[in-house]
């Protein structure tokens, strides 16, 4: 897991580096701590990235970053490794659930840095 520092901005998001896009390997997650908050991010094979909470709802753990990455019906998804439910990375949205959903965070690159959002 990677620490970062947040630097506050009045009136402005909040922008904290994570990893060079190229450490970010397509299909596999990582974790960051930005703020406190536990962070999964994704890159897939497209190239889009997505930033989630960390936190499987289900299981209370950590994980979702170790999470297997796929697609329902078009839509990029990550199971939880534990219990294997099926959030939609774009929504945080249960796919198997739909009454729970995990937070979700804009994401950028910045000069080739992997870049979260968390307020």
């Amino acid at each position: 897991m990677t620490q970062t520092t947040v630097l506050e901005t009045a009136g402005e998001r909040v922008w904290e580096p994570v990893c060079p896009l190229p450490d970010l390997l397509p299909e596999r997650g990582a974790c960051a701590l930005i703020g406190g908050e536990q962070v999964a991010v994704f890159r897939a094979h497209d190239g889009s990235l997505y930033a989630i909470g960390n936190q499987d709802p289900f299981s209370g753990a950590y994980i979702l970053s170790r999470g297997i990455v796929g697609t329902r019906n078009g839509e990029p998804t990550v199971a939880s490794p534990m219990h294997k439910q099926v959030f939609s990375l774009i929504s945080g949205v249960c796919l198997d659930d739909p009454g729970t959903v995990i937070p979700t965070f804009p994401i950028r690159v910045t000069m080739g840095m992997v870049e979260v959002s968390v307020k």
